[in-house]
């Protein structure tokens, strides 16, 4: 008769942890993202306001919102543009759009597309802003949760 003894090697755990598996830090994604070592990265803020030019009979004024509606999809399409939206009050101040650009100059020219700002409708004041990163999948995650398109 004979025993036979097995040893298994023995299980090492690592003591060390790292700030991925602490906070849930996905390097790969801040890197997709542009973000720096706090999560956020520069963008360009857009203040829509109300414009001199707004006298328009419904039929013209529901054109040019489809078309100011239109623009801000082809923006966003581009990745130029991370959020836009209405305030839903009735003031001076009607909506804001956040660039994914650097620069007040490249900001205004991506205004300078839009058929409302063309018209006078709309316009805008432009500041350099600093927010999260993740702003930049606000848009890939805004189809999935969009049962009608705008």
């Amino acid at each position: 008769m004979s025993c036979q003894q097995t040893t298994e090697a023995p299980v090492t755990r690592s003591t060390t942890t790292t700030t991925e598996s602490t906070t849930g830090y996905d390097a790969a994604l801040a890197e997709a993202c542009g973000a720096d070592e706090y999560g956020m990265r520069q963008y360009v803020m857009a203040f829509l306001k109300r414009g001199p030019n707004r006298d328009r009979d419904s039929l013209a004024a529901a054109n040019l919102q489809r078309a100011h509606l239109d623009n801000i999809g082809k923006l966003a399409e581009a990745g130029k543009l991370s959020l836009a939206g209405p305030f839903l009050d009735d003031g001076e101040l009607r909506g804001i759009y956040i660039f994914n650009v650097t620069t007040l100059e490249e900001a205004k020219a991506l205004t300078e597309t839009d058929p409302a700002i063309q018209a006078g409708s709309l316009v805008l004041e432009l500041h350099p802003w600093y927010g999260s990163a993740a702003l930049m999948k606000v848009n890939e995650l805004h189809i999935k949760v969009a049962k009608t398109p705008i």
